[in-house]
C-alpha cells in the first residue's frame, strides 16, 4: 500500500476513535446533568402539568393530556401526565424513566407541545421510536389514541 493511503486510513481510525470518546463523554454528561427542560418539567412537583392540561382541554379534544402504559404487563395502567416538554428513556433524569426496558436508549425520545399540538421526536436512539407501529424519522404530530413505542414499552396518548 502507498504511504498516502496508510496515512488516510490512520486519520480515519483516529477520527472514529475521537467520535467514540465524544459519544461516551456526552452520554455520561447527560446522565449527570439532565437538560434544563427536565428540571422545569419535573422540578416543581408536577405543578407545571395542570396549566398545560387546562389549555389543551380548551383547544380541542384531540390534544392528549396523558400517557398510559399499555405494555409491558407489569407496568400496564401507569398514567403519566403530559407537560410542555419531556424525555423518555432509561436514564433516571428522564421525565418518564423506564429503566427496566433494555431496548430503550438512555435518553430515547422527546414528547413536547408546540402551538396546541403534541409531537414525538426520536433522539437518535438505537432501536428507534414508533408511532402506531410506524418508525419516527422526524418530529411527528400525535393525538389522542395514538400508540407510542419506545423499546418494548408501548404507551397510549389519552
Amino acid at each position: 500500500m502507498s504511504e498516502a493511503l496508510l496515512t488516510i486510513l490512520k486519520l480515519c481510525v483516529l477520527a472514529l476513535l475521537y467520535l467514540f470518546f465524544f459519544r461516551v463523554l456526552r452520554a455520561v454528561w447527560l446522565e449527570i446533568n439532565p437538560p434544563p427542560a427536565l428540571e422545569r418539567a419535573g422540578g416543581s412537583g408536577g405543578g407545571g402539568a395542570a396549566p398545560t392540561a387546562a389549555k389543551t382541554r380548551k383547544r380541542g379534544r384531540k390534544v392528549p393530556t396523558q400517557l398510559t402504559v399499555v405494555e409491558p404487563e407489569d407496568q400496564r395502567g401507569r398514567v403519566i401526565p403530559l407537560v410542555d416538554e419531556m424525555t423518555v428513556g432509561r436514564a433516571s433524569g428522564c421525565h418518564v424513566a423506564i429503566p427496566e426496558d433494555t431496548f430503550a436508549s438512555q435518553i430515547h425520545a422527546r414528547i413536547y407541545s408546540r402551538d396546541g399540538q403534541t409531537w414525538v421526536e426520536d433522539l437518535g436512539s438505537t432501536n428507534g421510536t414508533f408511532v402506531n407501529r410506524a418508525k419516527v424519522t422526524t418530529a411527528t404530530a400525535v393525538r389522542r389514541g395514538d400508540l407510542v413505542q419506545i423499546g418494548h414499552t408501548v404507551m397510549e396518548l389519552g
